[in-house]
């Protein structure tokens, strides 16, 4: 155990923790005078003050003793800030560290560097008011609450010698998914995995509320905390002098029995869950800020939340509080004459990459290694002819993960991720390779639970997220299956990870992660078990709406496609893949020749469907996703029996981006491109997995989107036949042909007797689902004939 630390160490400590506070305050109110060598006035004082301080001295305070720590300890230490709005803190640290002034040269460790440190922060041009991107040694995005300890453990798996501390806010703390997240103490190995360090910060309110955690009693706090499976140690107080010994103590305590536990892992394998250290502590709200303002609770009040001194410009005497208050912390005994930290102080931090601001953890693309990928093609299904034979694609595709697996075990860095569904997505193939991580108990007949297992399964997309966020963002890679209705689920969560990634393509000295890959299957259309609650395909709507150099979607109709798709997918960065395909047994199209070339296109015409080859076409049908690839073929077929002359073109789509104009994005097909494959005049009808005004928002500004039809989902669903889910939205094959019909002029003469047999088929599908519960001999036996030119 280390030393006790002596009075001048607790002084230099709490200088530092000044010098962090000034430096926070300062970034909330000041423009100009950074030091005060003259009296405030208002010109001095930013216009619009914004900013979080009520949870900043906390934070301070948890970094200053963390920074003891890795220096005493010989430690790598990563910060997650739970309570993102305390961004100041963390960007006062970061340039108190000297990290900030090396990642951004323009603010210097002098007076004019502080001066613009102090301006940039929730100013026009400058930084957000929480923590971001640009805060160097941040993994975690502060914008929205409830992340943070999936986060952590995220990146501590894989990673044995990190510890990571995480500072909960007790606002934070009520959260669904953080509190959820507590229950990843029963997936963390010490023999191979990092470790996570909660400190629950308890200051006691909201915005304006109370928070729950602080008005329970210890008894009770600490009996929740053993109930989820942690060792929770307790700092309380308000006074600087006993909270640093207090906190120097405890923070050795748990480092200690950190190293305890690793060690024993190590030495003498895993025979039980440890139970983990955690840290309770309690600090008034805005702790060492004015105690009241114009006579009213300020310090350990909700007042103190944001910005506990406004009104400047009409209320003079708030800039002599504000000057006080700023003054109290004895700026001339921390910056010397040119406004740099004094000496004695900037030997307090580790140095080098032992600084939680310069940890490769938290730039994790500079640890990111290219995962060692099996050859796709070994995978690929036999297709002799299109769309004669059935298989599972998702099935096919766990064949090829649990070798992307095995290639990958020695390296740990790779994870498959997903809320109990890996097994019912047809990915099983996955468990020769590993099995499920667990740490809990464990039962005999239990099947694929150990220790060592690399797929991770909790019944909480909020957590399987968070988890493959941080793995992703301390440089490692990792796949994420789930069903598309509850994908939805994570909608904040991807967010706040795609805006991550728009900042930090813009940042030069962040470095490039491995993507974000989500597999939706389970989809809209089969959902024979679940019915309508299962069926929303709307989180495609969701992504699209993000930057365009950041979100791709992918619509692989068959298996081979997404193999090649998925292959694609794992070797890129910076970058959210969405990929939609099936579970079910379904008609394969492509062999694996023709499913590359068709990928690596991303759309294309199917020529052996189409009719037109040598002349213009009477109408072009599209399709993305594997069931509206199968209706509009089976259209396709029916069409020729009630139409053989008709010229027919066959597009499928498989990389949705493509349909936008190349300006919008970089898969984006050039107008001429476009024009050639949907021609500028003949009418189009397309087929769509999801909601059909996507189709439109993505192609209105193209040359012949006036007649364009999209037949897609349309809030019409319950627990039925696979056939009957598309009739019930009007995307079966009969619809499809009466869309073409319709839209084709030189059809009109055969228009009477095509829709009386179409409208027969329809009253004929109706009464045989609903007496014998299955579909039509003729459609569950469909398939492909062929086209003769």
């Amino acid at each position: 155990m280390p030393e006790v630390l002596t009075q001048k160490d607790i002084e230099a400590i709490d200088a530092y923790w000044r010098a962090a506070n000034y430096l926070s305050i300062g970034q909330i109110y000041l423009y100009d005078n950074p030091l005060i060598k003259e009296p405030l006035k208002l010109d001095h004082i930013k216009p619009r003050l914004l900013g979080h301080w009520g949870t900043t001295p906390g934070l301070n305070f948890i970094y200053v003793h963390l920074n003891r720590a890795i220096k005493t300890w010989n430690l790598s230490v990563i910060y997650i800030a739970g309570p993102g709005h305390g961004g100041p803190g963390l960007v006062a640290n970061t340039y108190l560290e000297g990290t900030y002034s090396e990642v951004y040269p323009n603010i210097s460790r002098d007076t004019e560097g502080m001066k613009k440190l102090f301006k940039q922060f929730s100013f026009p041009g400058g930084i957000p008011s929480h923590v971001a991107a640009e805060t160097p040694g941040s993994i975690h995005e502060g914008g929205e609450l409830g992340y943070s300890l999936s986060h952590a453990f995220g990146a501590a798996f894989d990673n044995p010698d990190l510890i990571v501390a995480c500072i909960v806010g007790d606002g934070e703390a009520e959260t669904g998914p953080l509190s959820t997240a507590w229950h990843s103490n029963k997936f963390l190995n010490p023999l191979h995995d990092g470790a996570v360090l909660p400190i629950l910060h308890l200051n006691g309110y909201k915005i304006a509320n109370p928070t729950v955690l602080a008005r329970i009693s210890h008894e009770e706090l600490k009996s929740l905390f053993i109930g989820y499976g942690w060792r929770p140690y307790f700092v309380e107080g308000s006074e600087p002098e006993p909270m640093h010994r207090l906190m120097a103590e405890t923070m050795d305590t748990v480092i200690s029995e950190i190293k305890t536990i690793q060690n024993d892992a190590r030495s003498k394998g895993v025979s039980v869950r440890p139970l983990w250290p955690m840290i309770i502590l309690k600090t008034p709200k805005g702790w060492t800020g004015p105690k009241e303002v114009d006579g009213l609770k300020t310090e350990g009040f909700w007042r103190s939340h944001q910005v506990p001194i406004t009104d400047m410009e009409s209320t003079p005497g708030h800039i002599r509080l504000l000057e006080k208050w700023m003054k109290s912390y004895r700026p001339e005994e921390l910056f010397d004459v040119k406004g740099a930290l004094i000496p004695e102080l900037s030997e307090l931090p580790p140095k080098g990459d032992r600084r939680m601001s310069a940890n490769p953890h938290a730039n994790g693309g500079l640890l990111l290694k290219d995962l060692k990928m099996p050859d796709f093609r070994e995978y690929a299904f036999n297709v002799p002819k299109p769309g004669q034979v059935a298989a599972e694609a998702t099935r096919i595709l766990g064949r090829f993960l649990r070798d992307v697996m095995k290639l990958n075990m020695d390296a740990r860095n790779f994870r498959v991720m997903g809320p109990d569904e890996t097994a019912s997505n047809r990915l099983n193939a996955l468990f020769e390779a590993t099995d499920r991580t667990w740490m809990a108990g464990s039962l005999p007949e239990d099947e694929h639970l150990s220790p060592e297992g690399r797929v991770m399964e909790i019944l909480s997309e909020h957590t399987c997220q968070g988890w493959l966020e941080g793995y992703l963002l301390t440089g490692r890679h990792g796949f994420f299956s789930c069903y598309e209705a509850f994908i939805h689920i994570v909608d904040s969560m991807f967010n706040q990870h795609a805006k991550w990634l728009k900042v930090s393509k813009a940042l030069p000295w962040r470095r490039p992660i491995a993507s974000l890959n989500y597999l939706l299957t389970s989809h809209v259309w089969r959902q024979d078990h679940n019915g309508f609650s299962h069926q929303d395909p709307g989180f495609i709507d969701h992504v699209v709406n993000k930057k365009a150099d950041i979100v791709r979607v992918y619509f692989p109709p068959d298996a081979n496609t997404l193999l090649s798709v998925t292959d694609h997918c794992l070797s890129s960065r910076n970058c959210v893949n969405v990929i939609v395909a099936g579970k079910q047994p379904e008609l394969q199209w492509l062999d694996m020749d023709a499913a590359i070339k068709h990928c690596s296109s991303g759309i294309g015409i199917w020529e052996w469907a189409s009719t037109d080859m040598g002349s213009e076409p009477d109408v072009v049908v599209a399709c993305a996703g594997d069931v509206p690839t199968l209706e509009i073929l089976a259209a396709v077929d029916l069409l020729r029996r009630y139409a053989p002359d008709l010229k027919v073109r066959v597009i499928n789509v498989v990389d949705l981006m493509t349909l936008q104009p190349q300006e919008e994005h970089p898969h984006g097909l050039s107008n001429k491109d476009f024009d050639t494959l949907f021609t500028t005049d003949k009418p189009i009808i397309f087929a769509y997995h999801g909601y059909p005004w996507l189709i439109h928002r993505l192609t209105y500004r193209r040359t012949n989107h006036r007649n364009l039809h999209v037949r897609g989902y349309k809030e019409e669903g319950t627990t039925t036949t696979p056939f009957d889910m598309v009739v019930l939205n009007d995307l079966d094959r009969f619809h499809l042909v009466a869309d073409v019909i319709d839209r084709v002029p030189k059809l009109g003469f055969i228009a009477a007797y095509a829709k009386q047999a179409i409208r027969d088929k329809l009253i004929e599908h109706r009464e045989y689902v609903t007496r014998y519960g299955e579909d039509m001999p003729e459609i569950r036996e469909w398939t492909w004939k062929g086209i003769s030119q």
